[in-house]
């Protein structure tokens, strides 16, 4: 993860890189859960895509939660180039984000129980980096798939942002934005932690609870 060049800035229309037409090849299933990564999944899940840093320690976050996260996946979102490869996110000229889809269903694991993982899972205020992995692919980012999620995402932003300021944190950085597209990464990122339980994870919060269920509701 921090092999490559580091790029303080998004790229110039010009300087983003063509990508390809067709997705690059990825893992069928889940590798802790076993199903079916791209679904169809259950009626009833929801998804949502969030970048929060090092997909391979962000992943595992979400799938380490006790109930209602029916499947994870790692991939790139946020960025211009098409279904691009691992390496050309990490030049910094794809615009992506490496993010986390989590297909999870709600009458188990409300939305804001999910929004409170991520935040709590990483310092938002950060811009482009977690701790010592800089570069625009490791910014924090929400990309949501309604206006509902959109609502929600906000909401629970907007009360952790009180939260981390009582603490003495600056502003928080996280973009939410419509999810305009998703590309699974390679076969060998999906649940990296899994399969290399010693693998590199620089994930790392910041201490201050989100304050989810204390007066927190979509507006």
């Amino acid at each position: 993860m921090l092999l490559f060049r580091k790029r303080p800035e998004m790229p110039a229309p010009s300087e983003v890189l063509p990508g390809r037409p067709h997705p690059l090849p990825t893992a069928e299933r889940h590798f802790v859960n076993g199903n079916p990564l791209k679904g169809p999944y259950p009626e009833g899940v929801e998804t949502i895509v969030l970048g929060l840093g090092c997909f391979w320690g962000a992943e595992r976050k979400f799938w380490e939660l006790p109930q209602g996260v029916h499947v994870t996946a790692v991939g790139y979102a946020g960025g211009t180039t098409p279904n691009p490869t691992y390496e050309e996110v990490c030049s910094g000229l794809t615009g992506h984000n490496e993010v986390v889809l989590v297909a999870y269903d709600p009458a188990v694991l409300p939305l804001e129980a999910v929004l409170k993982t991520f935040f709590e899972s990483h310092n938002p205020t950060q811009g482009y980096r977690q701790g010592n992995d800089v570069g625009t692919q490791y910014r924090s980012g929400i990309y949501t798939g309604s206006e509902a999620q959109a609502a929600s995402a906000r909401a629970v932003r907007d009360a952790y942002a009180q939260a981390l300021d009582a603490r003495g944190y600056g502003a928080i950085t996280t973009e939410i934005v419509p999810l305009e597209s998703f590309y699974f990464a390679e076969e060998y990122h999906q649940q990296y932690l899994a399969k290399n339980p010693g693998g590199y994870c620089g994930l790392g919060g910041t201490g201050v609870s989100c304050p989810v269920g204390v007066g927190v509701a979509a507006a």
